[in-house]
C-alpha cells in the first residue's frame, strides 16, 4: 500500500543547520520524552544518556547533533523556540552540569560523559541514537531511533506500523510513483497541483491547508530577507564570512523598504539582465543557507542542506518572472513541490548519509523545477520532466562536508542547485513531453542505484572528497 506522505511532511519548519543531524535527533529526544511520560514517573528519574552512531557521531559536532538532543531533552520545540534563546539554555546545561528533562525535573549532566560519539554504524540506517533513562531502582529503559533525512524519524521495529496504513487509507489520491501521479491527472483532467490538494484536504481543513501553505512561504521569505541583512562569519570554525549581505547590497542599493513583503516589491523594481538574475537567486540561496548554518530557522525542504533551493526559485519566479504572483501561485509552487520530494523519498533516498548529496541538493533541485514548470505553464508531463532533467545532472553528487559542518561545499550547492532547477524548467517547457527518454521514476531509481554504490565516505561522513582534501587549518 502506498505511503501517506503530506506536503507539511516534507516541508518543515525547524532549526538548522540540518534537518538529518539537527531536527531528526531533536524529534527523536521529544518522541523518547513521550515514551517516558507514557510508560514511566520522571521524577523517578536520575540520569539520561544519549548515544549517537555512524553518520551522527563523524559530523555530529558540526551538524550541532549533541545541541539537538539536549535541546529536545530539555522540552524545546524546534518549530517554536525562539532562536535567540538556543545559546543561552545550552551554556545552562554546560555551566550547572543540570539539564531539565522535559522542562520539568533537573538531572544531573555531564556532556562529555552523557552523550557519546561511536563511529561504528548501526545496521538498520547510517543515523542512529540510543536515548537511556536510568531509574531510582537502579533499573534503566533504552530507545533507539534513526534519522532517516528531512527531519524524518522511525524505529526498526516499527511498532505504529497498523497506526500508519490506517492513515494511507484517507488519499483519496494514493501516490508511490511519478506514473501513478500522472495517471491521475489524466484520468481527472486536473494539474498535478489541484491533485495534492485533494489529498490534503482529506487530511485537514482547507483553512488550515492555506494558512500553513502560507506560513511556510513566510518562514522562507524571512529566512531570505535576515540572511540578506546579516553580517559575520559563520560559527564552527571554518571561518566562513557570509557572503549573502554584500551580494544584496551591491544589488539593491539604497532602497527603501522596512518589511520581508516591502523587501520583495522592491527588487521587483530592480535590473533583470542575466547577470543580474544570476546573482538574484545566488543571493536568495545563500541568504537561507547562511541563516541555517548559524542555526537559523529554516524550512525543510526536502532537508535544511538544500533548503535554500526552493525559496530562491519561488523568490525568482515571485520577483522576475510575475510580478503579479500571489498566494495562489505560491501554494500551487509548495504543493507540487512537496509531491515530487515526497516520491523520491518513497523511490529512493532524501538522506546525504544514504545517498550522497544528489538526495539533497538533487532531490531539493527537482522539486524547485517540477514547481516552478508548473506555474510557468507546463504540464504535468512537463512538470515530471523537468523534475527529471533536474536529477538527471545531480545523479552522484558526493556529500563531503569540511570540518562535518553544513558550510563547504553546502552553501554554494544550494545556488547551483537553484540555477539547475531554473534551467530544468526552462528546458521542459520548450520540450514536447511525448519525447521524452528518461521518465521521472527512471531516474529516481537510477538515483538510488547510485547512492547504494557509493563509497561509504562520500556519505556524509566528512572522511573522503574535500572534507579531507581541505583542511580545517587551510581555512
Amino acid at each position: 500500500m502506498e505511503e501517506c506522505i503530506s506536503v507539511f511532511d516534507m516541508l518543515k519548519i525547524g532549526v538548522g543547520p540540518s534537518s538529518s543531524h539537527t531536527l531528526g535527533p531533536w524529534r527523536a529526544a521529544e518522541r523518547f520524552l513521550e515514551e517516558l511520560r507514557q510508560d514511566f514517573d520522571l521524577n523517578n528519574i536520575t540520569r539520561v544518556k544519549v548515544d549517537l552512531y555512524g553518520s551522527l557521531s563523524l559530523t555530529g559536532k558540526g551538524h550541532a547533533t549533541d545541541l539537538a538532543v539536549m535541546l529536545g531533552l530539555s522540552g524545546q520545540d524546534p518549530e517554536y523556540i525562539p532562536v535567540q534563546d538556543i545559546d543561552g539554555i545550552i551554556k545552562a546545561i554546560e555551566n550547572n552540569h543540570l539539564i531539565q528533562l522535559g522542562n520539568e525535573k533537573a538531572l544531573p549532566f555531564y556532556i562529555l560523559q552523557d552523550i557519546v560519539f561511536h563511529k561504528e554504524f548501526l545496521p538498520f540506517h547510517a543515523n542512529g541514537l540510543t536515548f537511556t533513562a536510568f531509574f531510582e531502582n537502579e533499573t534503566e529503559y533504552a530507545s533507539t531511533f534513526y534519522s532517516i533525512g528531512g527531519g524524518f524519524v522511525v524505529k526498526e521495529e516499527r511498532s505504529n506500523a497498523k497506526q500508519k496504513i490506517a492513515i494511507k487509507c484517507a488519499f483519496p489520491f494514493p501516490i508511490n510513483n511519478a506514473a501513478e501521479l500522472l495517471d491521475y491527472t489524466q484520468k481527472e483532467n486536473k494539474s498535478i497541483s489541484e491533485i495534492v490538494y485533494a489529498n490534503e484536504i482529506s487530511m485537514r481543513p482547507e483553512a488550515e491547508v492555506h494558512s500553513e501553505l502560507l506560513r511556510i512561504w513566510h518562514t522562507m521569505l524571512e529566512c531570505m530577507y535576515i540572511g540578506c541583512h546579516s553580517e559575520g562569519i559563520l560559527p564552527g570554525g571554518l571561518n566562513v564570512r557570509r557572503r549573502a549581505f554584500d551580494m544584496h547590497q551591491n544589488l539593491i542599493g539604497l532602497s527603501n523598504y522596512d518589511s520581508p513583503q516591502s523587501w520583495l516589491e522592491e527588487i521587483r523594481k530592480t535590473e533583470v539582465k542575466f547577470r543580474q538574475i544570476l546573482k538574484w537567486v545566488s543571493c536568495f540561496a545563500l541568504a537561507v543557507n547562511e541563516v541555517n548554518a548559524a542555526l537559523g530557522r529554516v524550512v525543510t525542504a526536502p532537508t535544511n542542506g538544500s533548503a535554500g533551493v526552493i525559496p530562491a526559485v519561488l523568490m525568482y519566479y515571485m520577483v522576475i518572472e510575475n510580478h503579479q504572483a500571489d498566494e495562489k501561485q505560491i501554494k500551487q509552487f509548495l504543493m507540487v513541490a512537496g509531491e515530487i520530494g515526497s516520491i523520491f523519498k518513497k523511490g529512493a533516498t532524501i538522506s546525504a548519509a544514504m545517498g550522497g548529496c544528489q538526495a539533497e541538493i538533487g532531490v531539493s533541485s527537482a522539486m524547485a523545477a517540477g514547481a516552478l514548470c508548473e506555474v510557468m505553464g507546463g504540464t504535468p508531463a512537463q512538470v515530471l520532466m523537468a523534475a527529471e532533467i533536474a536529477m538527471e545532472h545531480h545523479l552522484g553528487l558526493t556529500c563531503d562536508p569540511i570540518g562535518g559542518l553544513v558550510q563547504i561545499p553546502c552553501i554554494e550547492r544550494n545556488t547551483m542547485g537553484a540555477i539547475k532547477a531554473i534551467n530544468a524548467a526552462e528546458l521542459a517547457l520548450e520540450t514536447d513531453s511525448k519525447n521524452a527518454k528518461v521518465p521521472l521514476d527512471k531516474v529516481i531509481d537510477t538515483m538510488w542505484q547510485t547512492a547504494k554504490d557509493m563509497n561509504s565516505k562520500y556519505k556524509e561522513t566528512s572522511e573522503g572528497g574535500l572534507a579531507i582534501a581541505v583542511n580545517m587549518a587551510d581555512c
